[in-house]
């Protein structure tokens, strides 16, 4: 054990020394990720706060047609510019964003009002248009909305009920928490989590493998009367130690920078205290020397620090598919599932931010294969170690 540990302050001390690695895995990972993440969180709340209270334009075409409809729209705050398009001069104003939406009244409109028939209306817009799609939702809501009251009042006019069209009545009854509801704009924590842990030791990996190859380093190391093993035993533990720091310098920021957001204001809310940040921390730790492990592997069996790097880029990419596919499939956890590194750490952790915590069985085993794994590969870069081929 002693020889790991000196192995261990050597790595440790070594890496402290390199200025430009140390800001990048222990100041702008921990800082940069969680900040953006937090701006962009609180940019995105302010744009939905301020979208039901900014002027909603709407061009309508041959206006004089609907007076009723026009008087609808800007009793809700839409506001109305009228002119004259025809059909190819309303796609081509929208087209070149001239006009964000443009409404065309028919010639027809108001006789099949009065008979009592659909009344045509032709609403232009750019589906591809992302930053305009919610206002045009809005218009076609508020479309919806004078054709039931339109509908209502000619029942009316016959001498029947208006319920008579409503054939069900849906009650939506939420059953979410503000701690839930938190989790569709956090939905991304554990990823940001995953990938700035893992920066935060790639660097230390690649210098202490290739790096060392690299600057023919290597051998004299080798050489000493110490196992080989535990010389990567102490290299994988001066990893995991920088990893665990950069785990832990980014749920601090996190901790600080979300009780700024605002999440209230939309009926959200997040624990994000000491403790939680802690728990938080610790259901990430198992995970830590399985990606210590992995990368030092990686890293090995490549000649030079550059290759290493491109190696490793991909490999940062390997713990983060299960959370994709989790994603895109919609997995729930299950005992089977929390035998995945990462994909079970991904649902601890979603599962904390709901305050829904799993059962002790799903923590169980998910910290079982996630050390299982770390050891395993663990044990195989010692292996690794006392081939002489490494020297090659």
């Amino acid at each position: 054990m002693r020889a790991i540990l000196t192995v261990f302050a050597k790595e440790f001390r070594e890496n402290l020394r390199e200025r430009r690695t140390l800001l990048t895995a222990l100041i702008l990972g921990p800082l940069l990720g969680p900040a953006l993440f937090s701006g962009l969180l609180a940019l995105q709340i302010h744009r939905s706060a301020e979208a039901g209270d900014r002027p909603l334009p709407l061009t309508v075409t041959h206006a004089e047609r609907a007076p009723n409809l026009l008087a609808f729209l800007r009793s809700a705050g839409v506001t109305v510019t009228e002119a004259s398009y025809e059909p190819a001069a309303a796609r081509a104003a929208v087209a070149s964003h001239h006009d964000l939406r443009v409404l065309n009244v028919s010639a027809e409109f108001a006789a099949h009002l009065s008979a009592g028939t659909p009344a045509a209306l032709q609403l232009y817009a750019d589906a591809s248009d992302v930053a305009a799609a919610a206002d045009t939702e809005r218009v076609r809501a508020l479309l919806e909305q004078y054709s039931g009251q339109l509908a209502r009042l000619r029942l009316l006019a016959r001498g029947m009920d208006p319920l008579l069209l409503n054939t069900l009545a849906v009650q939506d009854i939420d059953v979410s928490t503000p701690a839930t509801r938190s989790v569709l704009v956090l939905g991304t924590l554990s990823y940001l989590l995953l990938i700035t842990m893992l920066m935060g030791g790639m660097y230390l990996a690649i210098d202490a493998t290739a790096g060392e190859r690299e600057r023919g380093s290597l051998e004299p190391l080798l050489t000493v009367p110490v196992p080989r093993a535990q010389l990567i035993f102490g290299k994988i533990l001066a990893t995991c130690a920088y990893m665990l720091l950069t785990l832990t310098l980014t749920v601090t920021v996190f901790a600080i920078l979300l009780r700024f957001i605002g999440l209230e204001r939309f009926g959200m809310s997040v624990d994000f205290s000491p403790a939680v940040a802690l728990q938080l921390i610790l259901y990430c730790v198992p995970l830590v020397p399985l990606a210590a492990a992995l990368m030092t592997l990686v890293a090995a069996y490549t000649r030079t620090y550059r290759e290493a790097q491109s190696y490793l880029g991909v490999v940062l990419l390997v713990p983060t598919l299960p959370l994709v596919f989790a994603g895109a499939l919609g997995l729930r956890p299950t005992l089977a599932l929390m035998a995945i590194p990462s994909l079970s750490q991904h649902f601890l952790i979603t599962s904390l931010l709901r305050d829904e915590p799993l059962p002790r069985a799903y923590l169980a085993v998910s910290v079982g294969a996630t050390l299982l794994a770390g050891a395993l590969l663990v044990a195989l870069a010692g292996r690794l170690y006392r081939r002489e081929a490494l020297l090659g």
